[in-house]
C-alpha cells in the first residue's frame, strides 16, 4: 500500500513538472512567486554584472531558504584563451566543477565538471540545442532541469583552475513555494570517468539506490584503437534484477543515432563533438541522450552500465582478424542523471582535475618546431599564441597566393606504427590544401573553412615511418566560396599510440562456455 502511494505520488509530481513547463500549462494559474538570483551589480548604472572566481576558490551563485523549485539557471563566461575581457585568458568549462546540494545535504546531489554537466566534455565548448539544455554557440549555458528542495538549495561552482574565472554572468530562476508534495524527488547528477575502460566489468554509469526515474545522461569517449567503439549495449538493473529488463543494441542506437555517429543536436539526443575520422584513431565523441518522454522508473535501485564493445583491427585479434564485437580499453567518462526520494546514495568520486585530463597518447611535433624548419611562398609565416592551440601557439601562414605552398618538417625518433595526425586550424578566412608527406598525396582537399574559428583533426591512417625527418608540403587549391582568404593553420602534427593489445573475440568466449557457466555478472 505505502509502494502503490509512493508511486502514485512520484507520478502526480511528474505530471505536474510536464504541465508547468508547456504551453498548455501556461493557460492555467500555477503556485508560487517567481524569483531570481543573479551576479547583478548593486551599484546603480553600472555594467560590473560579473564575478571573478580566483584560482581554487568556490562561488555561491545561490543559496536559498524555504521550499521552492528552481526553474532555470544561465551563465555565461569568456573563452579560455586571452581576450579583451581577460588578457592572460580565463578558466576552462572542464576546470570548473558545478555542485548543488539540497536541504541541507552534507553531499552534493548533483556534481560534475560544468561542461561535462552541459553535454561537452573533454573541455571542448559546443552549442548545443535540446530540451533541458541549451548551449547557443557554446558560450550561453542554459539548463531547464526542474529542481525542487523543501528547505534549501545551495548552487556552487569551483575554479579548480590555476587561472581566475573571469567575466562570470548568471541567472538563477526560481519559484518560491508554501510546499511540496510528499514524495517530491530530487534532481541528482554524477560525473565518473574511466581512462581507460577496464577489462571484464561493464562500464558504470549509475548505482542508485530510493525511488525514482532516471532521466538523461552524457557520455564523452576517445578511442584508444582503430576502428568502431561502438557497439556497446546499455543495460538498465531495475530493482535489483539479475539480468537486466532493459537491454540495448549499441551505442549509437541508445543514442538514437544509427550506423555510426554524426555531430547533431536534437531536442532529446545530439553528438556534440566528433573530433577526427569515424572509428578513427583517437577520435573524441560527446553525446547525451535525454529520457524526457521515456524516463527509466525504478521502486528500490537502479544500475545502468554500457559494454565497451567495438571493432578492432585484425593485428589486436587473438585470432588476427578483424571482428566487430571485441572489448575494448577506450577512454570513457559519463554525467548520469536522474531524480529520486531522498538524498542519494554516492557511488563514486570526482577525480581531481589532473586526473580528468586525458592520458596523453601522442609524441607532439608543436607549432614552434614547425615553424623552425618552414619553408612558404608569398606571405607570412609566424607563431600564433593562444590556450586554443597546443604548447606556445601554432604555425600560421598569411598564404597570399591562390597557388601558394607551405612546407614544414618532423622527426621520427624510433620506427613503430603509430597513427598520423594533423591538429589543423579552420576559420572564415582560411584555404583550401593539398596535403603531401614526402612527396606523396596524403589528402587531395583540405577545406580549412568554417565560419567559427575550430582545431580540428585530421587523421592520416597507420604508418610506420622511418627514423629520420620527413616533410610535409601544404599547396594551396583554392579556397571556399564563402571563405574570405587563403590562410592556413597547423597546430601540431601527432604521432599517436595504439592500445594494442591482443583480445579475443567475445563470441568465441561465449561459444566456450558451458550451458551452466555464464558471463561474470555485473551487479
Amino acid at each position: 500500500m505505502r509502494t502503490a502511494l509512493l508511486l502514485s505520488l512520484l507520478a502526480a509530481a511528474a505530471t505536474a513538472q510536464s504541465a508547468a513547463g508547456s504551453l498548455a500549462g501556461l493557460a492555467e494559474i500555477q503556485p508560487g512567486r517567481s524569483r531570481r538570483i543573479s551576479s547583478h551589480h548593486e551599484e546603480p548604472l553600472s555594467n560590473w554584472d560579473n564575478r571573478r572566481v580566483p584560482p581554487g576558490k568556490t562561488h555561491v551563485l545561490a543559496d536559498i531558504a524555504g521550499a521552492g523549485r528552481i526553474t532555470h539557471v544561465w551563465m555565461t563566461f569568456p573563452v579560455p584563451d586571452p581576450s579583451w575581457i581577460a588578457k592572460d585568458g580565463s578558466a576552462a568549462h572542464d576546470e570548473l566543477v558545478l555542485r548543488m546540494y539540497w536541504d541541507g545535504g552534507e553531499q552534493p546531489a548533483v556534481e560534475a565538471p560544468l561542461g561535462d554537466f552541459f553535454a561537452a566534455g573533454f573541455g571542448v565548448r559546443r552549442p548545443v540545442d535540446s530540451v533541458p539544455v541549451v548551449v547557443e554557440g557554446g558560450d550561453a549555458y542554459n539548463c531547464y532541469w526542474q529542481m525542487p528542495y523543501r528547505t534549501r538549495a545551495r548552487i556552487e561552482v569551483e575554479n579548480q583552475s590555476d587561472r581566475p574565472l573571469i567575466g562570470f554572468y548568471y541567472h538563477v530562476d526560481y519559484l518560491e513555494l508554501d510546499e511540496l508534495p510528499a514524495g517530491t524527488p530530487y534532481f541528482c547528477a554524477q560525473y565518473r570517468q574511466e581512462f581507460p575502460s577496464k577489462l571484464g566489468q561493464e562500464y558504470l554509469i549509475l548505482d542508485a539506490d530510493g525511488p525514482g526515474h532516471y532521466v538523461g545522461t552524457v557520455m564523452s569517449v576517445r578511442s584508444r584503437s582503430p576502428a568502431w567503439f561502438g557497439e556497446g549495449d546499455e543495460k538498465f538493473w531495475i530493482d535489483g534484477e539479475r539480468q537486466p529488463s532493459i537491454w540495448g543494441t549499441g551505442t549509437e542506437d541508445y543514442f538514437l543515432c544509427a550506423w555510426g555517429l554524426d555531430e547533431c543536436s536534437t531536442p532529446y539526443f545530439g553528438c556534440t563533438l566528433r573530433d577526427g575520422e569515424h572509428g578513427g584513431l583517437g577520435t573524441r565523441y560527446c553525446l547525451y541522450r535525454w529520457h524526457v518522454h521515456d524516463p527509466v522508473r525504478f521502486r528500490r535501485s537502479l544500475r545502468l552500465t554500457i559494454e565497451h564493445h567495438g571493432w578492432i583491427s585484425p593485428d589486436e585479434s587473438a585470432e588476427n582478424e578483424a571482428g566487430s564485437h571485441y572489448e575494448r580499453e577506450d577512454d570513457f567518462a559519463t554525467v548520469a542523471f536522474w531524480y529520486q526520494v531522498g538524498q542519494p546514495r554516492r557511488f563514486t568520486t570526482l577525480p581531481p582535475l589532473a586526473e580528468r585530463r586525458l592520458p596523453e597518447i601522442d609524441v607532439i611535433v608543436g607549432g614552434e618546431q614547425l615553424l623552425a624548419s618552414a619553408k612558404h611562398s608569398a606571405g607570412e609565416a609566424k607563431l600564433q599564441r593562444g590556450r586554443s592551440w597546443t604548447g606556445t601557439g601554432q604555425l600560421f601562414f598569411e598564404n597570399e597566393a591562390a597557388d601558394g605552398f607551405l612546407e614544414c618538417d618532423f622527426t621520427v625518433e624510433r620506427e613503430e606504427l603509430r597513427g598520423l595526425v594533423l591538429r589543423v586550424t579552420k576559420s572564415f578566412d582560411y584555404g583550401a590544401f593539398r596535403v603531401l608527406l614526402d612527396g606523396e598525396q596524403v589528402v587531395a582537399r583540405l577545406d580549412l573553412y568554417d565560419p567559427e574559428t575550430t582545431v580540428r583533426e585530421v587523421q592520416l591512417g597507420q604508418r610506420t615511418l622511418a627514423p629520420g625527418r620527413h616533410t610535409l608540403r601544404f599547396e594551396c587549391v583554392g579556397r571556399n566560396r564563402a571563405a574570405t582568404d587563403h590562410f592556413l593553420g597547423l597546430d601540431s602534427v601527432r604521432l599517436r599510440e595504439r592500445w594494442n593489445k591482443k583480445r579475443p573475440n567475445l563470441h568465441t568466449i561465449w561459444k566456450e562456455k558451458t550451458p551452466d557457466q555464464k558471463l561474470p555478472e555485473r551487479r
